[in-house]
């Protein structure tokens, strides 16, 4: 970590708490279309489950490379269709805006301190699979203190392809061993080492619910491993 100069971060999960913040915009947004039945935490997973597969028609080239609000509002739609409603009586507007909730996403309740505290020391930005638009407002919102907002159409790849880790540490003007990726997940911090980067994880127990099964500790022996970014900038000396 001595040669580390940048600290970029996994957004979603490890930053933010997405299924919280999804599930708090569903509830109304489900409730005026009929369905206050659908459990809002259920209609984010669902949502969200589809993400991973949409950025992979990316990745394997079936697509071109499409940036996650276009495929997150088409992932909206299938969700509401799976659930027996259809988006063409909900009307743009509506879906406009309920795509929008991943832009208002709320930071977990110590991680704007911690960066903060990190930020003394190195240069912070985003590394992550949103787009530049969803991530600046997102950090407009919550007072997110980025250095630099670089969203994943900057790269032009969707992690864990290498070019969206190496093209990151060249758009900061480092190597990529100046480079530490923090994120929640060990997949993603496993890609990261692969090209080179420093990798620090962070524990987010409950990213996923009560019943979190997955990224409950660390799966190798990471650069830095922390309880939560308050921990984390303590280890790092800020």
């Amino acid at each position: 970590m001595e040669r580390v100069k940048a600290l970029v971060f996994d957004v979603f999960g490890t930053v933010v708490d997405w299924r919280e913040g999804i599930a708090r915009d569903a509830a109304p947004f489900l409730a005026r279309h009929g369905r206050p039945d659908l459990d809002p935490r259920a209609f984010a997973d669902a949502w969200r489950k589809r993400y991973q597969p949409a950025m992979e028609e990316c990745r394997a080239g079936r697509r071109p490379f499409t940036r996650l609000d276009v495929l997150h509002r088409e992932n909206l739609e299938n969700v509401l269709r799976d659930n027996g409603l259809d988006p063409a009586r909900i009307g743009e507007a509506e879906l406009d805006a309920m795509n929008r909730a991943w832009h208002r996403l709320d930071p977990w309740p110590e991680a704007v301190a911690g960066l903060t505290r990190l930020r003394r020391r190195y240069v912070l930005a985003p590394l992550s699979n949103g787009n530049v638009a969803l991530l600046l407002n997102m950090a407009k919102r919550a007072a997110i203190p980025w250095d630099a907002i670089l969203g994943a159409e900057v790269a032009g790849a969707y992690k864990p392809q290498p070019e969206a880790y190496l093209r990151t540490a060249d758009i900061l003007g480092i190597r990529p061993d100046e480079l530490c990726l923090v994120a929640a997940h060990n997949g993603d911090l496993r890609a990261a080492r692969q090209s080179g980067l420093a990798t620090a994880f962070v524990l987010r127990r409950t990213e996923h619910g009560p019943d979190q099964a997955t990224d409950l500790g660390p799966d190798e022996p990471w650069d830095v491993v922390a309880a939560d970014f308050q921990d984390l900038a303590r280890k790092l000396g800020c």
